[in-house]
């Protein structure tokens, strides 16, 4: 769950900026068809089958419009949901109803579409002891959450964003002059709390990794035979990420590895929507 500080700080000006892009000067149907308050009721269904995820977004942003708009929810984060179930009803002002449908449903089902699809890869790994990881490769403006539903999904969150944690990759290393200069530099530049991970993509890059001393060693689009070679060689000595064109297809090809995490793009840039929709609107008395 997102907490209170997190949405209100963090999510709360995102929303306002999605409503802002929709309605940049009056919502002109709306206010054709209804042009004072009047209550009202629509049931949120569900059109397709998956995981449910955003269930705080989808209602705060009905309630940034109007903090008296009501949501029962039948359904939870993290719960499945059956094509042609009700999963909350809304109440309230029929203009805000009308105003907020379609920003609150995106969110909806974009985040539950990539709690759908983490959970179906994660599905792929479970038992293994493998932990499936998500990417910066988020919508912008949209990390906080996709990367909350990748949780919900099942899979776990890699660094947030670039002040999160030391990954040198084949630009820091090409710029460093090396694997041995761009740890040595990042060791002496970073907290020492952070921990240090180096991106290699073949048997020579992973030896000079480990002789200087990477905390964890990314496996970067090797074939099968070199990650297995590369397993052997790192010995327990660092931890180890495989990555690069991870999909649904290959992934279970990656649980006799023997590596501790997978991380995949796709969980956040492949992933499609829920199918979701808001039905039957009638006033209320």
């Amino acid at each position: 769950m997102l907490d209170p500080i997190t949405m209100k700080l963090n999510a709360d000006p995102l929303i306002c900026s999605a409503l802002k892009e929709d309605i940049t000067s009056d919502d002109v149907s709306t206010n054709s068809v209804m042009p004072e308050a009047k209550a009202g009721t629509v049931d949120l269904m569900a059109k397709g089958d998956g995981i449910l995820c955003g269930a705080q977004v989808f209602q705060r942003t009905f309630q940034l419009l109007d903090p008296q708009t009501e949501v029962i929810w039948e359904k939870k984060d993290g719960d499945a949901v059956k094509r042609g179930e009700r999963l909350a009803v809304v109440n309230g002002d029929i203009r805000v109803l009308l105003s907020g449908e379609r920003t609150a449903l995106n969110y909806l089902q974009r985040m539950s579409g990539i709690a759908t699809y983490t959970h179906q890869m994660a599905e792929k790994l479970k038992g293994s002891g493998i932990k499936l990881l998500d990417t910066r490769k988020t919508t912008p403006n949209n990390r906080i959450f996709e990367k909350y539903a990748v949780t919900v999904g099942g899979g776990c969150n890699h660094r947030y964003n670039l002040s999160d944690g030391v990954m040198l990759k084949d630009n820091h290393i090409g710029a460093a002059g090396g694997i041995r200069q761009a740890v040595e530099a990042a060791r002496n530049y970073a907290p020492f709390v952070r921990k240090i991970e180096v991106e290699t993509e073949n048997l020579d890059m992973v030896k000079e990794a480990l002789d200087a001393g990477a905390d964890i060693i990314m496996l970067d689009n090797m074939d099968h035979e070199q990650m297995k070679e590369a397993v052997k060689l790192i010995d327990g000595r660092a931890e180890i990420e495989a990555s690069g064109n991870v999909s649904m297809e290959n992934l279970e090809s990656f649980r006799d590895l023997g590596i501790d995490y997978v991380s995949s793009g796709a969980l956040t840039h492949s992933a499609p929507i829920l199918d979701l929709s808001l039905k039957h609107l009638h006033p209320v008395e």
